[in-house]
């Protein structure tokens, strides 16, 4: 996880379980991510998000050529930005950003899944897919292409907005009823910890990461943060 706070940035990266050395893309994604420089603001700051990741697609790439012909070393991620009352997000894979608005729930990215393309075209139900067994797949990652992909989105933000990161170790196992009941019930100070919490409870057979942001303008945005296997 990153906590950039002075720049208006955070992020979340699940590196691939059943790849090799996932632990190590999620981890060097976060170390190029953090060694942005902290007086970069508005278009600078994005173009230097984006040339951060694709220099993790490239060294990733290049660390599985050398492990063998058929290695792969990679992690999702999704980021978000926050400046000027809007915030943007960007993300590769299935780690996902929700807003919490005025006690509803809302999922800003889209997963890049096969699970999530048999939704869209209309094979299987929304409330399928995590039950799905080839909810594993994931489509896009940092690391899986020569050429780095990113999804994004922009979304004004409003006073009191709830923002959470989190890896699939979370969504998976906590249905988005349960995750609003937390993070509506909870200040953001706790509602990172109570949502592992939730997820150890319930199973999670994952690396668990959440990162929850509450926006308040004029101000740095309240970062609560916790990661538990």
């Amino acid at each position: 996880m990153l906590d950039r706070a002075e720049i208006g940035l955070w992020a979340v990266a699940d590196g691939a379980g059943g790849h090799e050395r996932g632990d190590y893309a999620s981890h060097r994604i976060m170390e190029l991510l953090a060694e942005i420089d902290a007086t970069l603001s508005g278009p600078r700051l994005i173009k230097q998000v984006k040339a951060r990741l694709a220099l993790a697609n490239s060294e990733l790439r290049a660390k599985a050529a050398a492990i063998g012909p058929d290695a792969l070393v990679c992690s999702t991620v999704v980021l978000l930005l926050i400046e000027n009352g809007e915030g943007r997000a960007l993300w590769a894979g299935d780690s996902r950003l929700y807003l919490m608005r005025a006690g509803c729930l809302r999922q800003l990215t889209r997963d890049q899944s096969h699970v999530q393309n048999l939704v869209d075209t209309g094979e299987i139900t929304h409330e399928d897919a995590s039950r799905h067994p080839l909810s594993n797949i994931v489509t896009n990652m940092v690391g899986a292409f020569d050429q780095l992909v990113l999804e994004q989105r922009r979304d004004r933000l409003e006073p009191g907005d709830i923002l959470l990161l989190c890896s699939d170790g979370l969504s998976g196992v906590v249905d988005e009823a349960e995750i609003a009941a937390v993070l509506g019930g909870s200040p953001a100070s706790a509602a990172a910890d109570r949502l592992i919490e939730c997820a150890l409870a319930q199973g999670a057979h994952d690396n668990v990461s959440a990162v929850v942001v509450e926006y308040v303008p004029q101000q740095s945005p309240n970062l609560r943060k916790a990661e538990r296997p």
